[in-house]
């Protein structure tokens, strides 16, 4: 291109054909490339749009449909997570996701006695009795399978090893630690999470415990939240009762122990009778905590997977049916949803497990599938399980 002047003015500089048709030639390309970014995100967008439509509106039938057993299902799932407690009421009146809740929490118990029971559990697969030949560190670990979920169980020969394990000493309100962390402070070779904890949102950071709580013989926290109360007599009995205070547990001589919400009694022994409270429509699935103790003081530790396609997680009831299965005769849930977690030092090499199927937890120890969008929760509380020692395990033999 060349530039022409006229009478001392300068003219628009002269542009060959060959030029002009490069020119255009460009312009086009780059209004193309603009069109088609725009017209991808609007086909992304529009696609994304769709599905939340789709999403909702098949939400929307089945909560409303005719199918009640599936929405109640849906709306219990719901509900297990702080997250998503909120989501039922965007499709449906509150008083109805409130009736599906209330009717969650009623109990249907089944009383029978200890005699029965126990001839009962004789007459099965014998899961406990003959396997502590095999044990490692005084424990069997096993996985379970139900219908809609993956259980890891631990089963401690020697109760006397369980302890509640604390982030803190809850007088200055800091954050909790994570199973990792408290295993090392605990110096634990196992634990699984226990109590409850405020968690506004999800977003917890499990500073302090809620309901009475006891620690190696001390009571460590006392609110006025009366709750489900799950823990270990100085006899090294599970107790699980509701509701409970300080001054009832320091006359049942609770050593250690934990609280979480109500109704979460599973099975429990009195007067020569077990009850098993079932909640036959507490529908709800979920990553669930459980512990138990069989008749001759085996503790059984359980946390399920949820939240996947493999694992959509586990009732209630899913809950008690396994620890029956181990004999247990008392048993009560702990904290669930994003909160269950069980650790085991090291258990992949003691059970031979294809590290390369691990994930990063569980290379540290974590046996259950982790599934939040964050790292592991921290909490104030958790049940540990206290190294072997010679004493413990000659008292085993």
């Amino acid at each position: 291109m060349a530039s022409h002047f006229k009478d001392g003015k300068k003219l628009k500089p002269f542009v060959s054909r060959a030029d002009r048709i490069k020119i255009k030639e460009n312009a086009k390309y780059r209004i193309s490339a603009k069109t088609i970014i725009g017209r991808s995100l609007l086909v992304f967008f529009t696609l994304i749009i769709c599905l939340l439509i789709l999403l909702f509106s098949s939400l929307y039938v089945v909560v409303n449909g005719e199918c009640t057993p599936l929405r109640d299902r849906l709306v219990l799932s719901a509900m297990q997570a702080s997250a998503t407690k909120w989501l039922p009421s965007l499709f449906m009146p509150k008083q109805t996701v409130d009736e599906i809740v209330k009717a969650s929490y009623v109990v249907n118990t089944d009383v029978i006695s200890l005699d029965e029971y126990t001839a009962s559990l004789n007459q099965k697969d014998e899961k406990v009795i003959d396997k502590w030949e095999n044990a490692i560190d005084g424990i069997l670990f096993e996985t379970v399978k139900g219908s809609t979920f993956t259980g890891y169980v631990l089963l401690v020969k020697d109760p006397s090893r369980l302890f509640v394990g604390t982030s803190s000493d809850f007088t200055k309100d800091i954050p909790g630690k994570n199973i990792f962390d408290i295993a090392k402070k605990e110096d634990a070779i196992a634990v699984i999470n226990a109590g409850e904890f405020s968690d506004p949102g999800g977003q917890g950071t499990g500073n302090n415990p809620m309901g009475v709580t006891f620690s190696k013989g001390k009571c460590v926290w006392n609110d006025t939240y009366k709750r489900t109360f799950i823990g270990f007599d100085k006899d090294n009995r599970l107790i699980v009762t509701e509701p409970m205070t300080k001054a009832r547990a320091e006359q049942l001589n609770i050593r250690d122990g934990v609280s979480f919400q109500n109704g979460n009694t599973l099975i429990t022994n009195e007067n020569g009778s077990i009850s098993i409270h079932y909640a036959d429509n507490n529908t709800g699935t979920a990553q669930r905590t459980a512990i138990g103790q069989a008749a001759d003081g085996t503790v059984i530790l359980l946390v399920t997977d949820g939240r996947s396609a493999s694992s959509l997680g586990a009732t209630k009831n899913d809950v008690i049916d396994v620890m029956i299965d181990y004999g247990a005769v008392t048993a009560g849930m702990l904290d669930g949803g994003s909160s269950s977690l069980m650790y085991y030092e090291d258990y992949f090499t003691k059970y031979s497990y294809d590290e390369s199927t691990l994930d990063q937890y569980q290379k540290r120890g974590l046996i259950n599938k982790y599934k939040a969008f964050t790292t592991p929760r921290r909490m104030p509380t958790y049940f540990c399980v206290a190294r072997p020692d010679s004493s413990s395990i000659e008292s085993q033999d």
